[in-house]
């Protein structure tokens, strides 16, 4: 398979979710060998963040990164898109702290990428695979990766509320399966937790149009679910788009449970130091 990059640029504008500004930002085309590479504009000029676990500075309620001058946050969306689609190398040019949260999912993105197009680039993808299975676990929380063909994700969740409750979902992810299945899920949150969120100076942007709100009888958004199952399928995707962050395609099979993106980004940073767990590869 070879590297991809997009057929032509990709603007993307709305409101930032936490902090409830109109921002924006554009995907551009990018050269072989570049990767998903963040170029944050600044009053001090352009800061260029590459992709890796390391670049991630704080997990609370959405994936960060930073290079210690500059930070972007809500990333998950977009770099999920990415990674989903299989597109390899993109220059994401962000002229804000925060990217648009757009719907609460990925579809958005994903459509106007297909819409752009995705070009084949004459280098081979490089990727890293699973050559062992490798393990964390901690307070109910755990991703147990092995040895697979592609990229699958067995991701399992429990909320204790009956509107959620325990979800299953195993998929393999593929541009196909990702665009159908995964790219449409929103995020979600509990209506009990809006206010303390705000008196925080966060989720200003957030509202039905791009949050699945549940309340204490249930879904309160008008239209109700995209998929019964679309909270588990909402973790999936800020799965893909957390495991992203490790800068190289990673190939095996993940099971998953209860995890968020602190874990997610634990678990790369422990997979990046275990010897004889990876191995580089091209497709």
């Amino acid at each position: 398979m070879p590297q991809t990059t997009l057929g032509g640029t990709v603007p993307l504008k709305g409101i930032s979710l936490h902090s409830g500004e109109d921002v924006h930002m554009e995907l551009r085309p990018a050269p072989e060998e570049t990767g998903l590479v963040f170029h944050v504009h600044a009053e001090d000029g352009v800061h260029v963040i590459p992709l890796r676990p390391e670049a991630v500075s704080t997990t609370e309620l959405a994936t960060t990164v930073s290079d210690g001058a500059v930070s972007v946050s809500t990333i998950e969306h977009i770099l999920a898109a990415l990674y989903g689609l299989c597109v390899d190398n993109v220059e994401l040019h962000v002229f804000a702290s925060e990217v648009p949260i757009l719907d609460g999912s990925a579809r958005l993105v994903a459509e106007a990428v297909q819409k752009a197009g995705i070009r084949a680039q004459s280098a081979p993808r490089r990727v890293a695979r699973i050559a062992r299975p490798f393990a964390m676990t901690k307070d109910g929380k755990s991703i147990e990766a092995a040895p697979g063909h592609g990229f699958r994700v067995d991701y399992t969740i429990v909320f204790p509320h009956p509107a959620i409750g325990e979800q299953r979902l195993a998929l393999d992810i593929t541009p196909e399966s990702f665009a159908r299945e995964i790219a449409c899920a929103r995020t979600f949150g509990f209506l009990r937790e809006v206010e303390y969120l705000r008196s925080r100076g966060l989720a200003r942007g957030g509202s039905l149009e791009n949050v699945v709100v549940v309340g204490d009888e249930g879904v309160v958004n008008d239209g109700g679910l995209r998929f019964p199952d679309e909270f588990v399928r909402h973790k999936i995707l800020d799965f893909i788009g957390d495991m992203a962050m490790f800068g190289t395609p990673l190939r095996g099979a993940f099971t998953v449970r209860c995890s968020g993106h602190s874990w997610n980004n634990a678990f790369l940073r422990a997979l990046a130091l275990e010897d004889g767990v990876l191995e580089p590869g091209t497709e």
